[in-house]
């Protein structure tokens, strides 16, 4: 198969490498804890161990476009600051 269409760089590779072992990470998290743990966090909703890794995803897209835009390419502090806002997500949402 030739992918080269899709410029598969290293980065690119790691990216949805991560993705897959959050989602495998997850399921096995909800294998060995069924349920989702579901609660009512600062949002006022009930929310699952998915949906909030879903709102970290999707937080995380937002805070790195925001980096692009606003500093540059250097991605690193933007990194650190998506990891910082999912740990409060999972922990407050």
């Amino acid at each position: 198969m030739d992918f080269s269409w899709m410029a598969w760089t290293l980065p690119t590779a790691l990216f949805f490498l991560a993705i897959a072992l959050m989602l495998v990470g997850m399921g096995v998290w909800e294998y060995v804890s069924p349920g989702g743990n579901p609660r009512v966090g600062v949002l006022r909703f009930e929310t699952t161990r998915g949906d909030r890794l879903f709102v970290s995803l999707l937080g995380a897209a937002f805070i790195h476009l925001a980096w692009l835009g606003l500093v540059g390419a250097n991605l690193w502090w933007a990194l650190a600051l998506s990891v910082i806002y999912a740990i409060a997500v999972f922990r407050y949402v």
